[in-house]
Parts: C-alpha cells; sequence; structure tokens
C-alpha cells in the first residue's frame, strides 16, 4: 500500500503530522507532496523541522493568488506528480485550496482519496473553506469524521456509511506529541516578558473578518476594551494577511501588542498559558480546547460545534461589546470540560483503517 499525503498549509502539516508519522512506524511507502499555499518558512518549512518530519519530497511552490489561481495552479501541479507516484489512497486534511485541489485531482485520476477530518460544516457558504470541505467530501472515498456530531451530518448530506468512520482528531494526537516538544524547545513566554495566567493570545485571519474594514476595526475595538478592563497584555501573533490589511486600511491597534508569526510549539505555549484565547480558526478553537484554555470566537458560527458543547469555547461575533462580555465570561471560567476530539491515536486508527481497506 502506497499513500499519497498532500498539506499545504501549517495546519495541515500539523494535522498530519501523526500520519506521517504512523506511516513511517509501520514501513509503509508514502509520497509526501507539499503545494506550497502557505509559502513563507515562518508559515511552513519551520514546521517540519520542529515536528520532527522529513521534507516534502515535491514541492508545487503554488504561492498565493485568488482562489481560482490558487487551486488552478494546484490542480495542474499535482497531476503528473500522482500520475507519476501512483497512490493507493490520496489522504487530504482539512479544508483550504489545497485540499480541494488535491481530492478533485485524485478523484479525476480514479485515485482513492481520503478525508481526514471530514464533515465539519459551518453552514455559511460566503466561507470558501465551506465550500471546500463540502466538495472533497461528496468526492472522498473514505471520511474520517472527528466526532459522532460530524458522522451525522455526513450521513444527512446522504453519504454512504459505508464510507465513514470516526477516528477522534489528528490534532489530539500532534499536541500530546508537540506539547512535550514544546517545554523543551521554545522560551517564548520569557521572550516576550509574559507571565502564565496573565495574558490574552489573538488569532485572526479569515478572509471575512480582515478584508472588511467595519469587521476588522470593530475586532480591533474589542480587543482594545479587553485591554482597558484588565490591564493585561494582549498579544497577536499577526498573519501576514492580517498585517497587510491593517497597515492598508489605517487601523490602530491600540492596547494590542503585535507580534511576528509564532512557529508552532512556541505558539503552543503561548496557548497552553493563555488566561483566554481569541480567534476566527478552527484549528485554533480545537487546540485550545485540547490544552484546557478557555476560548472566545471571532465569528458569528464555528464547525466546531462541540468545543461549544462542552462549554471550551463562545461565540462573540465581531462586535466590540460582544467580545468584551465574551471575554468576561470565559475569563473565570472552570477548566474542567472533558476533550471531545479523542484520545490521541486517531492516526493509528486512520492508518489501520486504510490497510484494512487496501
Amino acid at each position: 500500500m502506497k499513500i499519497g499525503i498532500v498539506v499545504g498549509t501549517r495546519p495541515e502539516i500539523i494535522k498530519m503530522s501523526p500520519i506521517i508519522r504512523e506511516c513511517r512506524r509501520m514501513g509503509l511507502p508514502y509520497v509526501l507532496i507539499h503545494t506550497g499555499q502557505h509559502y513563507s518558512y515562518a508559515m511552513d518549512g519551520v514546521f517540519f523541522k520542529q515536528l520532527e518530519l522529513p521534507p516534502p519530497q515535491y514541492n508545487l511552490n503554488v504561492g498565493s493568488g485568488s482562489h481560482a489561481e490558487q487551486t488552478g495552479k494546484i490542480l495542474m501541479g499535482i497531476e503528473p506528480v500522482l500520475l507519476k507516484e501512483q497512490p493507493d489512497v490520496v489522504l487530504v486534511e482539512g479544508d483550504t485550496n489545497t485540499v480541494l485541489a488535491g481530492a478533485l485531482a485524485s478523484a479525476k485520476l480514479h485515485l482513492r482519496v481520503g478525508h481526514v477530518e471530514a464533515g465539519l460544516r459551518s453552514y455559511d457558504r460566503r466561507m470558501p473553506e465551506e465550500v471546500n470541505r463540502v466538495l472533497t467530501d461528496h468526492c472522498s472515498d473514505f471520511l474520517f469524521a472527528p466526532t459522532t456530531q460530524a458522522e451525522q451530518i455526513l450521513r444527512e448530506e446522504g453519504i454512504s456509511k459505508d464510507k465513514i468512520f470516526v477516528t477522534g482528531n489528528t490534532i489530539v494526537d500532534a499536541v500530546f506529541h508537540s506539547r512535550m516538544l514544546a517545554r523543551n524547545h521554545t522560551h517564548v513566554l520569557e521572550d516576550l516578558g509574559l507571565r502564565k495566567q496573565e495574558y490574552f493570545l489573538v488569532t485572526m485571519h479569515r478572509q471575512e473578518n480582515v478584508d472588511d474594514v467595519e469587521s476588522l476595526q470593530n475586532v480591533l475595538r474589542g480587543l482594545r476594551d479587553v485591554h482597558m478592563k484588565f490591564d493585561l497584555p494582549v498579544v497577536y501573533p499577526v498573519h501576514p494577511r492580517s498585517s497587510k490589511k491593517i497597515k492598508e486600511f489605517g487601523l490602530e491597534v491600540p492596547g494590542v501588542q503585535l507580534v511576528e508569526p509564532m512557529d508552532f510549539l512556541g505558539f503552543l505555549e503561548l496557548e497552553q498559558h493563555a488566561r483566554v484565547v481569541l480567534t476566527d480558526s478552527g484549528g485554533v478553537q480545537e487546540e485550545s480546547c485540547i490544552l484546557g484554555t478557555p476560548c472566545v470566537t471571532l465569528r458569528q458560527n464555528t464547525e466546531r460545534p462541540e468545543t461549544l458543547a462542552v462549554g471550551a469555547n463562545l461565540l462573540a461575533g465581531t462586535y466590540p461589546e460582544n467580545i468584551l462580555n465574551c471575554t468576561t465570561e470565559m475569563f473565570e471560567k472552570k477548566k474542567d470540560w472533558v476533550n471531545p476530539f479523542g484520545d490521541g491515536t486517531s492516526g493509528k486508527k486512520i492508518m489501520n483503517i486504510l490497510q484494512e481497506k487496501l
């Protein structure tokens, strides 16, 4: 059995790392294809090194561009690689343009597709990620759902139960593995002059938030209000897209400490010891839930409703008053919820299923 593994962004590298390790442990041949959707070393290359992963055999170097341009470049670049390598199954993870293009190219070549983290839905088609994950689910042969709720969503959309496997989420495997590495390899709190439980951590990069001047301005005002009320640092490792838009719109960020994008181990350390995380990232909602850090989501919806159900997360949207109110509620939140995303053996479960079926 030969496995094709397609990644293109930081979250995909992280969430595919347990599968790559399992392939190596089992002695299975695999081909690792990086589309280059995240194209700077700080945003992706460093993660291979920190997570102790081998470099990809192929890098398509597609870079940035419109959704059509990026998806088209990946389709054109990945097809000859798949034709040459002929994997028995191609694994994609998540909801990016890399995921859709990797799945579509494979399906067109009659190669079997496995979608890791299948069945997530925000039910907001304005989000390009929602379109990507729906289409990927419906052209996949193996759908690895992280929870029974995701499984139910897939069944309700008419996908055969024979294609769906509840495995938990590989992010749990990755966080458990990387948390130990972070203790010995990073001093980010000391470097930023922070104390455990005495700062807020922010991430924001989604198109609907940072490309809209009103939404971006509202969130920054909300962060300012959080800083003023609690008199604690608000640390924002700013995504290049967000940094560009803040400058383009001429916005000020009083009370917010803008820092460079973090490598995974450094960011994990910040997440683990923050008082509250404020984010528009689905992956960060998962990570903070697993780490026991209260989360406030800067969106009106989430494709991770399990985090809401267990009490680890609140939806605040982008209005300053709601951001402050939700942060105030989560500030005193007891960290007594149960992680709903599995026991840290998802990578092993996925590979065992593929071995059995193929």
